[in-house]
């Protein structure tokens, strides 16, 4: 079953005209246990079905081991937005309402191969010497928190150190309650530092030397 409408589609088409480089969406499910697992799907396959530069690969999560140990996928509905490499870009939960838009900027800037940040951030992404974890929790509703999420990817787009996570709060209530996100966008980095807020790309970015530098 199509989830957006046929208006929807063309829009979505305009939006995704002039991809560059082919995009991978990867996506990990298990319909029998996951409440959005079927919808993603669903929205995914209307995404990759409007562009020749789209694919779709569906893994099981309890079955295909592998490619869940491969890609470090820990719950699902999962998407991985992939390009010449697995840039560490991670959808968890169903993008929908403002996430949607998100993810069509992640492809297209996954497609382009550029992240678009200042070359200062790119050159303080590029001196970090351990790994950083950025988890941003988000709700659809919220108008903000497309922009957090987006200049998370960006600088996991930056750095094969930097994976960054967009979670979905509300599917995920036991990893909300765990960060006490009590406000969307709430950006938690390396289980150490955090913050609320659609934060300037500087701001941002010291955060995340915060949290690198232990």
């Amino acid at each position: 079953m199509p989830m957006l409408s046929e208006a929807d589609k063309l829009e979505v088409q305009k939006r995704l005209a002039d991809l560059k480089g082919q995009v991978r969406l990867v996506m990990f499910t298990q319909e029998l246990e996951c409440q959005y697992c079927r919808e993603t799907r669903e929205l995914l396959e209307d995404v990759a079905s409007l562009s020749d530069k789209i694919s779709l690969e569906v893994y099981n999560f309890v079955l295909d081991e592998e490619e869940v140990k491969r890609y470090g996928v820990d719950k699902i509905p999962a998407i991985v937005v992939e390009g010449e490499r697995d840039y560490g870009i991670r959808f968890y939960g169903i993008p929908a309402g403002y996430e949607f838009a998100a993810l069509l900027e992640d492809i297209r800037m996954v497609s382009s191969g550029e992240s678009g940040l200042s070359q200062e951030a790119k050159d303080t992404l590029g001196g970090l010497s351990s790994p950083v974890h950025i988890q941003v929790f988000v709700t659809p509703t919220c108008p903000h928190c497309p922009r957090a999420g987006i200049t998370a990817h960006k600088m996991a787009l930056e750095s094969e150190l930097v994976r960054a996570d967009v979670v979905e709060a509300t599917e995920f209530p036991h990893l909300a309650n765990r960060y006490g996100v009590y406000a969307v966008p709430k950006v938690v980095i390396n289980e150490t530092t955090s913050f609320e807020g659609a934060l300037p790309e500087h701001h941002f970015l010291q955060y995340v030397l915060q949290a690198a530098s232990g």
